[in-house]
């Protein structure tokens, strides 16, 4: 009996245990989620603009050529006796200068034998003349009519076209030994900068050998590469104007900060480059050398220099100013409106280094988004800082005309 009381209380134990567990796991606290998702409106900065009217620059590069190059040589041969101290690398001759002279010993006696040759056909022209005066006298006498070709035998008409020929002849042969004596003396053919010299005293040289190189220098080139969607902006001379758009060139790794040459656009060069396929132009900078320029500020252009070339293009009317970094994908801006995020898509009509010019998709006084942003949908809530330095952003980025 005693196991069975003991049995009875055990299980009634266990039921008694279950019961309690039971009512604990339907009675216990169930956790509820509170506030924790709260929506916060984006911190970002903006930029307002308005339209106004904006000279665009369009940056290039380009090489410096001389806009007059050419490679001096002789028309005739012979040994060079003088050369002038002016015809050496570096040094500079004006037109006319004389830069070196040939031997001529032997085309002064050329010359004299042509003259001689001329006294010779003319004493002959002289002589036939008198015996065609004779002719004309017998012709007279003997009172007879003769057919045209017969008469002109008879007063020794080919005979004196052929002495008339023979001192044409000669005289062309003097001015051609004139000529060759002349040409013994080389000079400048233009202001020039000589860069090579190939001869010296005593060297023989022959018509076409290459004496020296000189260069122009009243103009250099700056042979430079424009996109050809810009070339519209862009004026040339003898489109109504007497110089193209204005140009300042500068030397980025040579000169110092704040260095710059002017210059303008000469001409649209009539081909494409062709790699890059874009439109090739020439700068004209005048004085490149600084001949006749007194100024320490400026730097003289050398040759073959590779340079950075800021073209001021035509003025843009009635447009906006944005900051190129500030257009976003598929020529997009984000624009705050009611403090929300507005993805605006606008028309661009032009990029230049540093700006972006907007015709249409804006209007005054609106807020673009200056901040990047890892969220953009329309709509995201949006909030500015600081008013104040708003307003001084917009002060700077936006105004008239540049």
């Amino acid at each position: 009996m005693n196991w069975k009381k003991t049995l009875i209380i055990s299980l009634l134990i266990l039921v008694a245990g279950a019961v309690v567990v039971f009512i604990i796991f339907r009675t216990e606290p169930k956790a509820q989620r509170g506030g924790a998702t709260k929506e916060t409106a984006m911190l970002v900065d903006v930029v307002t603009v308005n339209r106004g009217n904006f000279s665009p620059t369009i940056v290039t590069t380009g090489t410096v050529v001389p806009s007059k190059d050419i490679l001096l040589s002789p028309r005739i041969s012979g040994e060079v006796m003088e050369i002038s101290s002016g015809f050496t690398p570096g040094g500079y001759v004006k037109k006319g200068d004389v830069l070196l002279r040939i031997d001529p010993s032997d085309y002064q006696n050329a010359l004299q034998l042509r003259e001689s040759e001329l006294l010779q056909a003319e004493a002959d022209l002289q002589i036939e003349m008198g015996r065609q005066n004779v002719a004309q006298k017998d012709l007279e006498l003997l009172e007879e009519e003769l057919a045209g070709q017969d008469k002109s035998l008879v007063l020794r008409e080919p005979q004196l076209n052929a002495a008339k020929s023979r001192v044409e002849a000669a005289q062309a042969a003097v001015d051609q030994a004139e000529l060759d004596l002349q040409r013994t003396t080389i000079r400048a053919p233009f202001d020039a900068h000589i860069l090579s010299r190939n001869v010296n005293v005593g060297s023989q040289v022959a018509p076409g050998q290459n004496l020296g190189r000189l260069v122009g220098m009243d103009v250099y080139w700056l042979e430079a590469t424009i996109p050809q969607a810009k070339l519209r902006w862009l004026s040339f001379p003898g489109s109504g104007h007497q110089k193209g758009s204005p140009v300042k060139i500068r030397n980025r790794t040579a000169w110092k900060a704040g260095e710059f040459r002017e210059g303008f656009l000469y001409k649209l060069i009539g081909s494409l480059e062709g790699n890059t396929r874009l439109a090739r132009v020439l700068v004209a900078v005048e004085d490149p050398l600084l001949q006749q320029t007194d100024s320490a500020s400026l730097q003289p252009l050398i040759i073959g220099a590779f340079m950075e070339a800021g073209i001021e293009a035509m003025e843009m009317e009635n447009v906006f100013r944005v900051n190129r970094d500030l257009i976003r994908k598929d020529e997009t801006l984000w624009v705050m409106v009611d403090n929300k995020l507005q993805i605006r898509e606008v028309e661009i009509l032009l990029q230049d280094s540093e700006y972006a010019f907007i015709s249409s998709g804006l209007n005054d006084n609106e807020k673009i988004v200056a901040t990047n942003l890892t969220t953009v949908t329309d709509g995201v809530p949006l909030r500015v800082e600081n008013s104040d330095e708003e307003s001084q952003v917009q002060t700077q980025s936006s105004g008239g005309t540049q």
